[in-house]
């Protein structure tokens, strides 16, 4: 029995190389066997010329950040656990004691949470400035400051800033500057060249790949995607230093879904600005708020940096002051086709309520509750059907 066992462990036999389908092949592992130590001693996962370990790589994720890099027009690519797990990564990569960040004050809320927990507990400052004024965040830059992050559109509130023109000012200061770039995923708007006559970017694109490049909203990963080797070579060291590391299924999955991306996300699209319009001749909603409508804060930047036009399926109405927050949240307990859930970009329809005045302060220029529309795959009437019986019985 012991001879079979050892035989079954170690069978010569190995496949051959010449094997090639639709989909990548799938590699997990931790220990990676090397065929002596020499190779041991200089083998470099870094420069992806090898593998040493599975927590820095293996076929299946070094195909997977290429592929992200190809999508987003981005050179180095660095996979995380979760969206917020990259956005973490690079505050720790990048920042130390005594240094500064800047957040915009629609900033998705788990990075600011990031900002006033751990960050400011390791003796890292922060502040907040103004999404929509480029002159607010010039004001806001210190000697402290070493890092400014971008979000386009604000999550929940839908604003979409001047984001060339923000680049420009962290250009001039010599600052990085990393954009939250999951709603546009590499297809709204190229992140690092948004400005017509090129030469205008961001240093660090960062994804949760949750959303629209995972499709299914059954994933939880994050990339850092950058075009400059010394920057991804700080970010890279935290991230093996860290021990982060995403699963093998997990990048499958990622990489089966990227090649409907476009489809997906153009069908997200179409029927959310639909649903947006249908929502403006409503006389609950006092205001739609969605990038791609003329009357939507940012409006004007949205379409000077999405130059092909596209928007994702999300977006938020405020309603009338006159409804209560208990009619509002009625409004949302009596959707059927619409789930109530978190995160966005998967086949299934979402909604979220939310009370802007505790989260933005008396700068929210709305006294309505908000609701946040993530939209799925379903068919627009259908949709369109389950918001009007809601509307109609809260």
């Amino acid at each position: 029995m012991s001879e079979k066992t050892t035989d079954l462990i170690h069978h010569p036999y190995q496949p051959p190389a010449e094997f090639a389908a639709p989909q990548p092949g799938v590699f997990k592992a931790s220990t990676v066997i090397f065929p002596n130590v020499a190779t041991m001693h200089t083998r470099d996962w870094r420069n992806k010329s090898g593998y040493t370990y599975g927590l820095h790589g293996t076929p299946t994720t070094f195909m997977l950040e290429e592929r992200l890099c190809m999508l987003e027009g981005g050179l180095q690519c660095v996979l995380a656990s979760s969206g917020l797990s990259a956005i973490a990564l690079v505050d720790m990569a990048l920042l130390k004691t005594g240094d500064e960040v800047l957040i915009p004050d629609n900033v998705y809320g788990p990075s600011k949470a990031l900002a006033e927990g751990e960050l400011l507990a390791w003796g890292i400052s922060h502040q907040l400035y103004d999404a929509m004024s480029p002159a607010d965040l010039a004001s806001k830059i210190s000697s402290k400051t070493r890092l400014v992050w971008l979000e386009a559109p604000g999550s929940v509130s839908m604003e979409f800033p001047d984001l060339a023109e923000m680049v420009r000012i962290c250009r001039t200061r010599g600052l990085i500057c990393a954009l939250d770039n999951t709603w546009g995923a590499g297809l709204a708007f190229n992140a690092f060249d948004m400005d017509a006559q090129g030469g205008v970017g961001v240093d660090i694109s960062v994804q949760a790949l949750t959303k629209y490049p995972s499709g299914g909203g059954d994933v939880l990963m994050g990339s850092i995607i950058t075009r400059d080797e010394a920057l991804h070579a700080r970010i890279q060291g935290t991230h093996m230093r860290m021990g982060v590391g995403v699963g093998a299924n997990d990048a499958e999955t990622v990489l089966r879904s990227l090649p409907s991306i476009a489809l997906r996300y153009a069908a997200h699209d179409r029927t959310g600005r639909e649903l947006a319009r249908w929502f403006q001749s409503r006389p609950e909603i006092a205001q739609v708020l969605h990038p791609a409508l003329e009357d939507s804060p940012g409006h004007a930047h949205w379409k000077a940096v999405c130059r092909t036009g596209q928007a994702a399926g999300l977006f938020s109405v405020v309603f009338h002051e006159r409804y209560s927050v208990a009619q509002v949240e009625h409004f949302c307990d009596r959707l059927k086709l619409f789930k109530l859930g978190y995160s966005w970009g998967g086949p299934v329809s979402l909604v979220i309520p939310y009370n802007m005045a505790s989260m933005r302060g008396p700068t929210w220029p709305h006294k309505g509750m908000l609701v946040r529309f993530s939209i799925g795959l379903e068919a627009v009437a259908d949709l369109q059907a389950d918001l009007a019986q809601a509307l109609d019985e809260a």
